[in-house]
């Protein structure tokens, strides 16, 4: 486990209930827990018995940016437990593309850290420009043109390349609060928060999760950073920025009117 991480502020997000879990860190105070609004039941459904999750043992991937540690609280499985069913020795031994197996593995949640800081003025949303990819692809797309790793702070995936749709993967520009490789336009890599939802939204439509996951984090990021919907930008609504991302029919109204 990375030392850091203990101080910093852990928001674990799971659908359709969204629990906030601090850890204690000097000077910083936790926010009151928040949910999103659950999916609505079928019809019927406030009659029906709830039903909980069951357990089970899954393989997950190491994406760009995840440690042990962080694997452990997606799935509220021991770290312990994960080394010894994995033979890892060395917690910071896990490359990207390493496939761990889960065992006891309870329904996903998403970690993600706020770290505080005065450096973040903005949040710039991006497309991959892409149908199918996730954080792994776009990382490898990346280091292929020369740079050090993706080049945005979170991903937000469509339900291909092995991910769920909706879910939010957080890059190692983020874990480390790197300067992104998104937006050059205004300067926006050292002062914006890069989000890329996978898709081609010049084509087709944001999924539904995306856009639920989408709202959630970019309310706990402007709300964390006191970042206004003024700043709250798509990469080719950047001054001097020539692009057309997050794409043509990327629903603006819609999106505003949730934040």
């Amino acid at each position: 486990m990375r030392k850091r991480e203990i101080y910093y502020l852990i928001l674990l997000i799971t659908v359709p209930a969204l629990l906030v879990s601090c850890a204690s860190s000097p000077g910083v105070k936790p926010p009151a827990s928040i949910e999103l609004p659950p999916r609505p039941l079928p019809a019927g459904g406030a009659h029906m018995s709830v039903i909980q999750p069951m357990r089970s043992v899954l393989h997950h991937t190491v994406a760009p940016g995840e440690t042990l540690w962080r694997i452990s609280k997606m799935y509220d499985v021991d770290v312990e437990t994960l080394k010894a069913v994995n033979g890892i020795k060395d917690v910071t031994d896990i490359d990207i593309g390493t496939r761990l197996v889960i065992p006891e593995a309870a329904p996903r949640k998403e970690v993600i850290t706020l770290y505080p800081s005065k450096k973040w003025k903005y949040i710039i949303i991006h497309h991959s420009a892409t149908d199918k990819g996730n954080c792994q692809l776009i990382d490898a797309a990346h280091k292929n043109r020369g740079w050090k790793c993706v080049g945005y702070h979170f991903v937000i995936d469509n339900g291909t390349s092995g991910k769920e749709d909706g879910q939010i993967e957080t890059s190692p520009r983020w874990t480390k609060q790197q300067d992104g490789a998104h937006c050059k336009a205004s300067g926006m890599n050292s002062k914006g928060i890069g989000i890329c939802l996978v898709g081609n939204f010049s084509e087709g439509k944001i999924s539904r999760n995306q856009m639920r996951s989408l709202i959630y984090l970019v309310k706990q990021l402007k709300k964390y950073y006191r970042i206004p919907n003024s700043r709250i930008l798509g990469h080719g609504r950047v001054p001097d920025a020539k692009t057309e991302c997050p794409g043509t029919k990327f629903p603006w109204r819609e999106f505003y009117s949730q934040l």
